[in-house]
């Protein structure tokens, strides 16, 4: 059960040109944090997609699954995910989220990375089906990975810092129009991290 009681009351807004980004380092107690990492890990329908990379087909370096309140699918990178029913355990901590992010989210994509093999490439959540300027909630559990940030156009603007477990970033306004994001590899050992990126599918 996730406590109501322990929110924090407002998230550090990130200084960057183009952007409005908000981080809450521990927008889930640790306790909480640990305890949704393993029913995440054990509940969810993880599947690999094939993705093309110019003109080569891999596995996705990573595990994903999609769920939602309604039926409508979700591409991306040429991979073209059909949702799952929302569970009552994401549309708890959909509720938490509401709670500092008035969007009524209508679905989210889940990502787990094995170890730091795993990893997500330089993109933006830009797809048509989000609309323009859409608002992306992402939370953390499992294990710390650095969270790397770069302009399109502004090359010398770029950013990286560690998500926490139980963290909690949301990216608006122009930052999709202005700004790509990735996690990268690494060749340290590493535990498993799941991601959960609530979005508004239209």
């Amino acid at each position: 059960m996730i406590d109501p009681v322990l929110l924090p009351k407002d998230g550090k807004k990130l200084s960057l040109n183009d952007a409005e980004i908000h981080y809450y380092e521990s927008f889930f107690s640790t306790t909480e944090a640990e305890t949704l990492f393993k029913q995440l890990l054990n509940e969810t329908f993880w599947q690999q997609d094939p993705i093309t990379v110019f003109g080569k087909t891999y596995p996705q370096p990573r595990l994903t699954a999609l769920y939602a309140n309604n039926s409508k699918p979700y591409s991306y990178s040429g991979i073209t995910m059909q949702p799952k029913m929302m569970t009552p355990l994401l549309k708890e901590i959909q509720t938490k989220i509401a709670r500092v992010c008035d969007v009524e989210f209508t679905t989210v994509l889940l990502n787990l990375y094995r170890d730091g093999k795993d990893s997500n490439g330089w993109h933006a959540d830009n797809e048509k089906e989000l609309g323009r300027n859409p608002v992306i909630a992402s939370v953390s559990f499992g294990e710390e990975r650095f969270f790397h940030l770069k302009h399109k156009q502004n090359k010398e603007d770029r950013l990286k810092f560690l998500l926490n477990s139980g963290s909690l970033l949301i990216m608006g306004g122009s930052t999709q129009e202005h700004w790509v994001h990735q996690i990268a590899k690494t060749a340290r050992t590493i535990g498993p991290r799941i991601n959960l990126t609530f979005r508004r599918v239209l």
